[in-house]
């Protein structure tokens, strides 16, 4: 989505509200002993609240309100009745829909106390989302997002999940362009003002950088169980840095 109206802006405001809104919640919710699926009714209830729905219940039927991975699992993980532990990691993807707009971005955070490899992940993680946005400017080409984010995590010893990439959104869940978080040069396409991008680096303290589905047919999972961090934010594109829409 380009935004090209006040209105327009001001609509993907207020979807960036409850993704922020939903994640302060959860966060502060975890603790050993809750349950991924208690998170999921959590984040049901904010959505209530404030007038939105699930985005990806909606559109892609998904069961869920809001994913959550834990350890291994990447992204797109359905939330299980299995009481979160000290030394888990947990990752929490949220998309609303909130009056014809749509906003997405993601956290993970460790259940205390956490492993020193799993508090250099998550801070690897948010640095290469933190390098990824300084990157994304009006004129740039994408693949200039996917090469500040990769140059990040190589620098911090892990590895990113090249299976998976950002993307355009705004009134559905996905959108062109696609934003990878790693350099590839085919990725020309310039960024404009007023797009709006989901930039969400997904990274791995394992080997590899391949994924693949579990039984569920919705969880993303590393191949070789190292353990993931994803981090995300809606942003629209300027000539400087970018307006970050779900802060």
């Amino acid at each position: 989505m380009t935004v090209t109206t006040e209105a327009e802006l001001q609509g993907m405001k207020r979807a960036g509200y409850v993704v922020a809104e939903t994640l302060r919640t959860l966060k502060a919710a975890i603790r050993p002993g809750i349950t991924p699926a208690e998170l999921d009714a959590l984040a049901g209830t904010v959505f209530k609240r404030e007038g939105a729905k699930s985005a990806p219940r909606m559109i892609y039927s998904a069961p869920v309100n809001v994913f959550i991975s834990v350890n291994d699992d990447i992204v797109h993980g359905l939330p299980t009745q299995r009481p979160l532990e000290a030394g888990d990691i947990v990752s929490l993807d949220v998309t609303p829909f909130v009056d014809g707009y749509i906003a997405d971005a993601a956290v993970t955070v460790a259940v205390p106390p956490a492993s020193p490899v799993v508090m250099r992940l998550i801070e690897c993680t948010e640095a290469a989302l933190q390098a990824g946005l300084a990157a994304a400017k009006a004129g740039r080409a994408v693949n200039t997002i996917g090469k500040a984010v990769e140059t990040e995590v190589k620098r911090r010893g892990f590895v990113v999940l090249r299976d998976l990439f950002g993307h355009g959104l705004g009134r559905a869940i996905h959108e062109e362009p696609n934003v990878p978080n790693y350099y590839r040069p085919i990725d020309k396409m310039k960024l404009h003002e007023g797009l709006i991008i989901a930039v969400e680096p997904m990274v791995s303290a394992g080997r590899s950088h391949r994924v693949r589905t579990l039984r569920d047919g919705w969880t993303l999972s590393t191949t070789d169980g190292g353990l993931a961090a994803h981090f995300e934010h809606t942003i629209m594109i300027t000539g400087n840095k970018p307006l970050i829409l779900t802060a």
